[in-house]
């Protein structure tokens, strides 16, 4: 009888012990769960506050300066810009990241690599920006490999070859949109992400022309190195999907062995530095010479520049459709040379968030421009506010479904 009593008591203890690893296990599989493993997700996603903090520091073992409107959004939804920004490019660069917020539909986050002395002065204008939960940012400081840091700075202009290395700092980051700071959006930003969709199965990166007319072009009438294409390619606006470029090999003419993108970057400039001009634009142009099968190219009203009017209107996509992305290079949207450039940055640059599109923005850019009719670029005035009528016409229709 106490045999009897001993076995019954063992029995009710292994059942007690596989009830609780049952239910243990049961626990385990809830949080792996959609519902249940966001923290994990979260905490590899760039855009998350512990790994931008990561991200932000780079190079430096600091924390990077950071705001952040948590979003319910699915983090492939969002869009990711970046910009470089060193010396007196303030203003310009926080009136680039206006017209990206001004017309775009997805949740953008900006990753913003700047010199120290400009982190604060950011910081201030950023959040004061009316973000309505669309937007976030992270600022980081200019890093370039400690090995070959003093050959990257002197290249071209100050922090302009910090764009080459994007993909190696934002490990973490699918894809992004590059921008130069003398950039203005007059559509969304979505439109020209989209084009990431329409990459095939070789392409990481797209890009415009260096210029539509051969007859003026840079790179076909000077360049002493291999360029992209019949007249070169600008990359004032690079759309990059960041993970296909890390994992290619790139072809070149340095050795039969493919390199991948942290490989290749400098050898390629010891090889050719005494016979590029433009930097890491030219490297670029190199890269893509050898690789031509990688690259998407986009139409001119895209990375539309003064080249394009002032020998005569030679982008007809934009005369077509209108400008989508006005790149003012060469200084235009500060000084008198290009009034036309001017007036577009001023017009935007002086628009506060919340008041009317059409009576704050567009009639009064309209009136400036009228007034440039004396020059190239003004005579194709109305291409200017072609696209930028549309997106205004498109954002109060997509406020009006919304209410």
């Amino acid at each position: 009888m106490r045999r009897f009593a001993r076995v019954a008591l063992l029995c009710l203890g292994c059942a007690v012990c596989s009830l609780l690893y049952g239910l243990s296990q049961l626990a385990l599989s809830l949080e792996q769960e959609p519902g249940g493993g966001g923290r994990q997700r979260q905490a590899r996603d760039p855009a998350t506050p512990g790994a931008r903090r990561q991200a932000g520091s780079a190079g430096r073992g600091e924390a990077g300066t950071e705001r952040y409107d948590y979003m319910k959004t699915h983090p492939s939804e969002k869009m990711h810009l970046a910009v470089v920004a060193c010396g007196e490019r303030l203003e310009e660069t926080a009136t680039m990241l206006r017209s990206a917020i001004i017309f775009s539909i997805k949740p953008l986050h900006f990753h913003i690599f700047a010199e120290d002395q400009l982190h604060e002065s950011f910081k201030d204008i950023l959040d004061e920006f009316p973000y309505e939960g669309k937007v976030n940012y992270t600022l980081y400081p200019i890093t370039f490999p400690s090995e070959s840091a003093a050959e990257w700075k002197k290249l071209f202009k100050p922090c302009a070859s910090q764009r080459l290395f994007l993909p190696l700092i934002l490990k973490n980051v699918d894809s992004l949109l590059y921008v130069d700071t003398d950039i203005l959006f007059l559509r969304p930003v979505d439109d020209i992400w989209s084009f990431l969709g329409k990459f095939n199965s070789t392409q990481i990166a797209a890009m415009a022309p260096e210029h539509e007319e051969p007859r003026i072009g840079w790179y076909n009438r000077f360049a002493r190195h291999p360029y992209y294409g019949v007249t070169g390619i600008n990359s004032g606006v690079m759309l990059m999907n960041m993970t296909r470029i890390r994992r290619k090999y790139f072809k070149n003419d340095m050795t039969p062995v493919r390199l991948q993108w942290g490989e290749i970057l400098m050898p390629l400039l010891k090889k050719y530095k005494l016979n590029i001009t433009w930097g890491d634009q030219d490297l670029l142009n190199i890269m893509f010479f050898h690789n031509p099968e990688s690259l998407y190219v986009f139409p001119c009203q895209w990375n539309y520049r003064p080249d394009h009017c002032i020998y005569g209107s030679n982008c007809k996509a934009a005369e077509e459709e209108g400008i989508f992305i006005l790149h003012g290079n060469r200084g235009v949207y500060h000084d008198d040379k290009q009034p036309t450039f001017r007036a577009v940055y001023e017009a935007i640059k002086n628009y506060s968030f919340g008041d009317d599109l059409v009576h704050s923005l567009l009639q009064p850019l309209e009136w400036e421009l009228q007034k440039t009719t004396h020059t190239y670029c003004g005579r194709v005035y109305k291409i200017f506010i072609k696209q930028l009528t549309k997106s205004i016409r498109d954002l109060h229709a997509r406020r009006s479904k919304g209410r």
